[in-house]
């Protein structure tokens, strides 16, 4: 599909770009405070750190199911009514959460809304690649998930802020409210595209038989799994570890969500010029802000510095490998597109069970970060193999 498809209608690029990145900053949003604010929903639930963060797998989870489901689900509708129905799914998901009043329900709730968050995504992501052209389709996707990076300097630390102020609840009434102004944003910027003319389940659920398509998942379901190992943990870490008080963790995510914006565009303008070349450079990169990590967690700014440096080299990942995956899918767009949010959200799963797992088998706070630089560097030999496995295909 072309932007040939759209509507007769006008549009403006930035607009329907900065519409769809307020979807992100939703789903940013709510995503991380989870983790934000891990010591406070432990707290009001009564249940262990650890425990806490089989919430947030539980989210991860429903992303990994619900994106190729509602992706093949949906290949035949129009997408610009895709992305409103899964947006209005969300906001009432996460409403759903602020009310919930025990473990069992939170984890239902969690697990629900994570099902709309990968093919909102991924059909993000093609609006975005098809309307900006081949040559800055990487710079184009990577400002729309540029609404998700923010979130982690605006939305999370405020959302934090509220949870810490206010209860943990009003971070997720936070994030309805902004799912329904993600719901205008886009019934006025968005340009109605029709499916594209081979569009059909059959050409989705085809997509499941590519090796190319499931390596390059591979990539990212291990190699972005540092980042959350860390992550989920970053409160707990800065307080027992660093030494740090309470208040000065939504500061802290704020720099960490920042150098989340800067890495994730600089990838994509590096993608745009050479794409596999920056996938390499991102993983190696991650792993030396691993080991960089791991002996800066002793001092409050030289542990920020480090969560920054995480933030810029490891985020990048995602743009890049949505490329990589329209490169790859042939006529299984949607499905590829939306499954690269379900690998993001195996990472996350990944990293938060075995940040978790580590620290619960009592070697210490800053064994996240040791397994970060582990997932960065396994991810960096999947994608050897993938490189290995194209050739040989192609």
């Amino acid at each position: 599909m072309t932007s040939q498809d759209t509507a007769s209608h006008s549009y403006s690029l930035p607009w329907v770009i900065f519409a769809l990145a307020i979807g992100g900053f939703c789903i940013g949003t709510t995503e991380f405070v989870a983790m934000g604010l891990i010591q406070e929903i432990a707290a009001d639930l009564k249940v262990s750190i650890p425990s806490a963060g089989h919430f947030i797998t539980a989210y991860a989870l429903g992303v990994t199911v619900g994106a190729p489901a509602l992706a093949i689900l949906g290949a035949k509708l129009p997408r610009k009514t895709l992305l409103l129905g899964l947006m209005l799914f969300y906001g009432l998901a996460n409403a759903m959460t602020a009310f919930a009043d025990s473990s069992t329900t939170m984890l239902l709730s969690r697990f629900i809304a994570g099902l709309p968050h990968g093919a909102y995504f991924g059909i993000a992501s093609l609006v975005a690649a098809d309307l900006a052209g081949q040559h800055r389709r990487a710079t184009a996707i990577a400002q729309v998930m540029m609404g998700l990076t923010i979130a982690n300097v605006i939305g999370v630390p405020f959302a934090t802020w509220l949870g810490q102020s206010f209860g943990w609840r009003t971070g997720f009434e936070f994030s309805a409210m902004i799912a329904l102004a993600t719901i205008f944003a886009i019934s006025f910027c968005v340009p109605r595209i029709a499916p594209h003319a081979s569009a059909s389940y059959r050409s989705e659920l085809a997509g499941f038989k590519n090796i190319n398509m499931w390596l390059t998942l591979a990539i990212g379901a291990i190699g972005f799994g540092g980042m959350f190992s860390v992550y989920s943990y970053a409160s707990p870490i800065l307080t027992e570890y660093t030494g740090a008080s309470i208040k000065v963790v939504p500061m802290a995510l704020a720099v960490f969500g920042t150098g989340m914006v800067i890495g994730g565009l600089v990838a994509g303008w590096l993608a745009d010029k050479h794409l596999n070349k920056t996938i390499v450079a991102v993983l190696v990169s991650s792993a030396i802000a691993f080991v960089i990590a791991a002996f800066s967690m002793t001092q409050l700014y030289s542990a920020v510095a480090a969560l920054f440096l995480i933030g810029f080299t490891v985020t990048g990942l995602a743009g890049v490998l949505q490329i990589r995956l329209i490169d790859v899918a042939g006529e299984a767009q949607a499905l590829a597109a939306s499954l690269n949010h379900s690998a993001f959200n195996a990472a996350n799963a990944l990293g938060a069970f075995l940040g978790g797992f580590v620290i619960s088998q009592q070697m210490g706070w800053v064994a996240p970060v040791w397994v970060g630089l582990f997932l960065s560097l396994s991810g960096l030999a999947v994608f050897k193999l993938a490189l290995t496995v194209e050739a040989r295909t192609n």
